[in-house]
Formats: structure tokens, sequence, C-alpha cells
């Protein structure tokens, strides 16, 4: 676990709020033109690096091509992102070519930060990276075949193997997806496939009945790993999109010991229900200090901006324990 002396984004709960996650009054922290070229942020991963933070950023540019973006921050909520895309190199292979990159996830695993993706290749899989500095990037083998979504790995190794959670897919706008995690000794040839859970029946729990996808990177506590994922309910006005929670096994991550009934969020604020997709809340990546019990979500609303909400860690895994389905 690397060390990180930067202070963790934060914000008390509003007064007479009973949220067990709530927004920051800032929000949105990065808007959609905030390089030269951007037509919407959104969607994007930080991770604690040296004295501050950075991250990967998806950046759609204003002929709507997708791509991923480094960026740095001092507090975590003031962002300077590059103005270019992130040039890959070569890592365990050489077909580094994609026709698209979106939603990415960052994770720090051992002695250097992995990067996954949606990738485009034919359809949309799931890319593999790495950098040590932010400024270098090597690209790696794609995971899966197509298509498949929302990769995201977990920050330790099970049974000294690389474990993966993904959404597998279709071509276009999935009208379906459950999560299932996959194993790697090398990060390069993927197996053991394994269903994590499925969305809801819709009379259980409507908000996650259609899809379901990992979130940001699991928290490790314990009780387990906690995951924020996204749910998903075809309305009559198309797609809403909230965030819930999962306590997952930790010797066993494809066992899911509690799992929200209630979401923790859902599309409210004008930021969260007006954009280029209205209705969406979509967690891509979280800091947390274990010893503040302090959680902090950053998230991407109505595919436009990228917002930021906050929970205290305790509260959160209470209440999922508490509402399990």
């Amino acid at each position: 676990m690397l060390k990180n002396t930067a202070t963790l984004p934060w914000q008390e709960r509003p007064e007479n709020s009973s949220d067990v996650v709530w927004r920051y009054s800032g929000n949105p922290i990065i808007k959609r033109d905030a390089i030269p070229s951007s037509n919407s942020i959104f969607n994007s991963a930080v991770v604690p690096f040296k004295d501050g933070y950075a991250g990967v950023f998806r950046c759609d540019n204003k002929a709507v091509q997708m791509n991923i973006f480094a960026g740095f921050s001092t507090d975590g909520l003031h962002w300077n992102i590059d103005h270019d895309p992130i040039d890959f190199q070569a890592g365990n292979t050489d077909m580094i070519h994609s026709d698209y990159k979106y939603d990415p996830r960052v994770t720090f695993i051992e002695d250097r930060y992995w990067i996954t993706w949606c990738n485009g290749y034919h359809g949309p899989t799931i890319g593999i990276g790495y950098t040590f500095d932010f400024k270098e990037f090597f690209q790696c083998e794609n995971a899966f075949l197509p298509f498949n979504r929302n990769g995201v790995l977990l920050p330790e190794k099970i049974d000294g193997r690389y474990a993966m959670l993904s959404r597998p897919s279709d071509n276009g706008h999935t009208p379906f997806g459950d999560i299932y995690i996959s194993y790697s000794p090398d990060m390069k040839y993927w197996g053991e496939h394994r269903c994590v859970m499925k969305a809801t029946p819709f009379e259980d729990s409507a908000w996650q009945c259609t899809k379901i996808g990992a979130g940001s990177v699991p928290i490790a506590i314990n009780e387990g790993w906690l995951m924020f994922y996204h749910g998903v309910i075809n309305t009559c006005n198309g797609f809403r999109y909230a965030m819930g929670a999962a306590i997952l096994d930790k010797e066993q991550p494809d066992k899911v010991k509690y799992r929200t009934q209630p979401y923790l969020m859902t599309p409210e604020t004008p930021y969260e229900c007006v954009g280029d997709v209205p209705n969406v809340i979509f967690p891509c990546a979280s800091l947390h200090s274990m010893e503040e019990d302090k959680v902090a979500i950053y998230y991407g609303a109505a595919d436009t901006v990228t917002g930021i909400a906050f929970g205290r860690i305790s509260e959160i895994v209470k209440f999922t324990m508490e509402n399990s389905l």
C-alpha cells in the first residue's frame, strides 16, 4: 500500500440530512469543457499519487470521439487534465490499436498503476495498461473477447492471481448485464470466469433490474470487499443509472455477502438529470481513509460532467448489511 500525505477530499454531511452518501456542494468538480477539445468529461478514475492525486479521465471531444487523458490534482477537487490523450507504448503486446477508449479505472498493485478501460477492438472489450508515473503508459493485451465493459481490478491478488470484475455485454446500448469475475496469473491470459451477481427481478429492487456493473475499485474492509456499483432500470424515458453497494467475500469474491436493496444515490440534481445522456450516476473511482472512516466517491453525471460524493465507510457498511437483498 502506497502512503500518501495529501488531504482526502471531504465535506461534512449537510445539516438536516440523513443521507448515507451526500453530494459535494461544489459539484460538478470537472465541467464538460475543462480542456479545449472536450465535449464532456465523465466516468473517470483517480488514485493517490505522490503528495496529491493522479487520474485517467474520459474526455469525449467535439466530434464525440472517446479517449482517455491523464491529469493531476493537489486536493482531489481541482484538476489539471492534459490536453492530449494518453499515447500508449507497447507493453506485453505490440497490438495496441484501438478505435476508442472510455470509462477507465485505475488501481495500484505491487509496483505500478494498472489501468483498465472499455477498448474498441471490433466492438467493446476490456483494455489493460500500466504506468509508473502517469507520464509514460504501456498497453497490454485485451483481457477478453468482445463484447465486454466495466473492467475493474481488485487492488490485491487472490491466491496469487490478478482478479478483474467485468460485465459481458453486446455491441450496442446493452439492455442486459451481470457482474462476473475472472483471474489471471500474468495480466495477459484470463480465465476461471465466475458469475458474481445478477440484475435483480423488478419486484425485488427495480432500480437495478435491467443491468448492473462494477464501479470503483473495491475497498478492503473487515467484512470483505466493499464494492460500489451502478444499477440500471429501463423506464418509459429510457435508462436511469443509480449507485448501490455490495460486500463480497474477501477470499472468494465471486460470493456476495450483502447487497443493497435501496440505492445509495440516484439522479436528482440538474447536472445528473440533464446532459448528453440524462439521468445517470456512474461511479468509477473512490478515495478512502480507514483511519478517518471516510470515502470520497467520484462519479460521472449525465455522461457529461464529473461529480464527487462523500460518506462514512462504517455507515455505508452498516446500511448495506441492514438493507441487503
